[in-house]
């Protein structure tokens, strides 16, 4: 089973990214499933039905989320409806929405698990090392295959949730800063992990935010609407190998895809 998992999905030049280039990318990695973290899939911040619906005819089979999962007040009308889409488990139980998710493919069931971080982030959420625990014991139940996407900003958080899940899920993925880290691995007891996967959107502005604006802030302290940069893009994912029938990854390898424009089909650089 070969999981593909798209970083933080960046407003529209993220999702124009993956509209125009996501199947050829499908051709080269053959994967059969792929998952994408989207909590900024809508202008930088956020998403709406629309922008799910984009994403999903896009070929993602599952959407993630996080901090910024009530950043727009459209969620609330689809969330609990949509099946194919989880918030951080960990959030309040009276929330909307779920924290994970069950998908069929090729014959498999393969669990999705959404949590999110406590250290330096918004909002409160419960102990995501406890919810993780209650949360797998159930999914244990249907699932060989299980990946976390544990959406936090302190990478000693992340990898000490990599070695409290190793053996117990197939891959613990890290989202959230938008900068891919070079140290995914295979834990000791075959639970790939990486600290970030990335982010997909532009690649010529500051965590995807057009620069100028980002400059500004930092240098005056004003308040600033930030938009997505223009120029090129990329995209962060990884590729994710699992035995069907251990649920243990054999492989995980580090993507990143930059072309000129979300439109353009000449890939500038490849690793």
């Amino acid at each position: 089973m070969k999981i593909f998992f798209i970083g933080d999905i960046f407003a529209r030049p993220g999702r124009l990214l993956l509209s125009n280039h996501l199947e050829t990318l499908k051709r080269q990695y053959e994967w059969d499933i792929c998952i994408a973290n989207a909590e900024n899939a809508a202008g930088g911040k956020g998403i709406n039905y629309n922008v799910a619906c984009e994403i999903f005819d896009s070929g993602v089979d599952a959407i993630t989320m996080g901090n910024h999962t009530w950043a727009r007040k459209e969620i609330y009308n689809f969330i609990d409806s949509c099946h194919k889409m989880v918030r951080p488990a960990n959030y309040p139980k009276s929330v909307p929405g779920k924290g994970r998710l069950i998908i069929e493919k090729n014959g498999f069931k393969i669990g999705i698990l959404n949590l999110i971080g406590r250290v330096y982030m918004d909002p409160p959420s419960d102990c995501p090392f406890l919810i993780a625990d209650r949360e797998i014991s159930f999914l244990r139940q249907q699932c060989q295959i299980i990946l976390v996407d544990f959406h936090a900003e302190a990478t000693s958080e992340k990898i000490a949730m990599s070695y409290y899940l190793d053996g117990r899920v197939s891959a613990v993925v890290g989202t959230h800063t938008h900068v891919q880290t070079a140290d995914e691995k295979i834990m000791e007891r075959g639970t790939a992990y990486i600290t970030d996967v990335g982010m997909t959107g532009p690649s010529e502005g500051i965590l995807g935010v057009d620069k100028k604006q980002i400059l500004n802030k930092f240098i005056t302290g004003l308040p600033s609407r930030f938009e997505p940069a223009d120029g090129g893009v990329f995209l962060n994912a990884v590729l994710i190998n699992i035995d069907e029938n251990t649920g243990k990854a054999t492989d995980i390898k580090r993507i990143s895809e930059s072309y000129k424009t979300a439109a353009d089909n000449t890939i500038m650089a490849t690793y």
